[in-house]
């Protein structure tokens, strides 16, 4: 079966049919074939029967009176001269078999007992055609006015009707086999036509596996067929995936301005609290212009300033920069998202912890953009769900095959809704958690896996992403 399966369907269907050809004309052939023995060996037996009976009339009253050349001479003419003859052979025993008289007195010698190669014959009713001899022996009776006298025993030639056999089986041989060879090279070009539409497709799936494409109308089947059906479902399915993608693709943004927002509103008081004092520090500076050791002080004070908004404006930039898939990850991308989600902490006045265990070397294998997304995303998922006075904290270290990076958090755990979005592959609505489904489409392309778990009393994001090229970085 696993043999048959590897077969193409279009080799398959005429193969089947001509396996279920050879059996039928085989039973056919078998059934002419006996027809053809069971009338030949009918006829055999008419013409046996009618021999010996004519025989036993002939010879009856010259065997009664003992006259062996009269019964020579009845064998003689009964046998006839003429060539391609039935009866090749008659003899005629007494009732001990011993020759009264033969066609062929150096075979069957007079007063002899019979000879053995004659012993092995069959009686009239009885008669049948050998399937590998040319000749067969036939033996009855020879009864006169109701006395059994001896018997009479006669040689066939068979040979012809043996022959007639063998050349019915050889013609049904070739015709079976040249109607199966031609009925499967009909029903080849009859499967490849009717298959092509579905070759089509299969090739057209092949080819666009990642993002399938529509059939052009043009190349479906016209009409209402299971084949023009199928190709219209394909196109349908296509069609469908390719919205999907689209909405994914706009989720995706969504989701990303989501968290873009949530950081900006954060931000919003991390560069205000500075400007202030920045205007104080210019007042002073006009005011008490003519005082170096005031200006300095607050000239400190400015640069200080300036300083923590231009390390603000970096981290945000480098943050939603669209084009970081060549950026080595750092230790650097993980301070930008410790000031990122700095004032978040700050807002909701939350303890964190953040441990950097991995080493440099294991970090600079893997992309930053899609490392920082995710990190980002559920550090500000974590922050809302500790609520108030809670705590966060961020685990990153190098384990077995792989950057292990877990978040916890003091909240109450996941709703079942988030728990969906971000460890489930089904469709979703927008909304429930900063950029969830965006965290499980990332580790998806990265290979990697997600857990979430109660560990402590605290809430555990686990995430397992990969080595990929060990000269390189993984993909995102």
């Amino acid at each position: 079966m696993a043999i048959l399966a590897r077969i193409p369907l279009s080799l398959r269907v005429p193969l089947f049919a001509a396996i279920l050809m050879v059996l039928a004309g085989a039973f056919a052939s078998q059934q002419v074939l006996s027809t053809l023995s069971r009338v030949q060996d009918d006829r055999l037996r008419e013409l046996a029967i009618l021999h010996v009976e004519s025989l036993s009339v002939a010879l009856g009253p010259h065997v009664l009176r003992e006259d062996i050349w009269e019964v020579y001479d009845v064998l003689q003419r009964a046998s006839g001269e003429r060539r391609g003859q039935r009866m090749v052979f008659t003899a005629v025993t007494d009732r001990d078999h011993r020759i009264i008289a033969a066609t062929d007195p150096r075979r069957a010698p007079i007063d002899e007992m019979l000879p053995q190669d004659l012993e092995a014959a069959q009686s009239p009713d009885n008669l049948s055609i050998p399937g590998d001899g040319a000749r067969l022996v036939l033996t009855a009776p020879l009864a006169y006015q109701g006395r059994e006298l001896g018997d009479i025993f006669t040689e066939l030639d068979v040979s012809d009707l043996v022959s007639e056999r063998r050349i019915a089986g050889l013609y049904l041989l070739l015709g079976n086999a040249l109607a199966t060879g031609v009925l499967a090279v009909m029903g080849y070009v009859a499967m490849r036509r009717m298959l092509r539409p579905i070759s089509r497709l299969a090739q057209r799936m092949r080819e666009t596996a990642q993002s399938p494409e529509p059939i052009p109308e043009d190349d479906i089947p016209s009409g209402d067929t299971e084949v023009t059906r199928l190709v219209q479902t394909y196109n349908a399915m296509a069609w469908a995936i390719d919205a999907k993608a689209e909405t994914e693709r706009r989720l995706a943004e969504r989701e990303r301005f989501v968290s873009l927002g949530r950081l900006s509103s954060s931000l919003a008081h991390e560069i205000n609290n500075p400007l202030g004092g920045l205007l104080n520090a210019t007042d002073t500076i006009t005011e008490y212009a003519d005082r170096p050791d005031v200006v300095r002080q607050s000239a400190t004070l400015l640069k200080r300033g300036l300083e923590h908004l231009r390390d603000v404006a970096r981290a945000t930039l480098d943050h939603n920069r669209l084009d970081r898939s060549s950026a080595p990850l750092s230790h650097e991308d993980f301070d930008d998202l410790q000031l990122l989600i700095g004032p978040e902490i700050k807002r909701q006045q939350q303890t964190m912890d953040w441990r950097i265990e991995a080493d440099d070397a294991a970090i600079a294998r893997f992309a930053s953009a899609p490392l920082r997304q995710i990190t980002l995303n559920l550090l500000l998922n974590a922050s809302s769900a500790a609520g108030r006075g809670g705590k966060v904290e961020l685990d990153l270290s190098a384990a077995s095959g792989g950057l292990k990076i877990e978040i916890l958090d003091s909240g109450s755990g996941l709703s079942e809704e988030a728990e969906y979005r971000l460890l489930s592959s089904g469709p979703v609505q927008p909304g429930g958690g900063v950029g969830l489904r965006l965290v499980h489409d990332l580790v998806a392309e990265l290979g990697g896996t997600l857990k979430a778990e109660r560990r402590d009393g605290m809430t555990v994001i686990s995430i397992l992403v990969p080595f990929g090229d060990p000269e390189g970085r993984a993909a995102c």
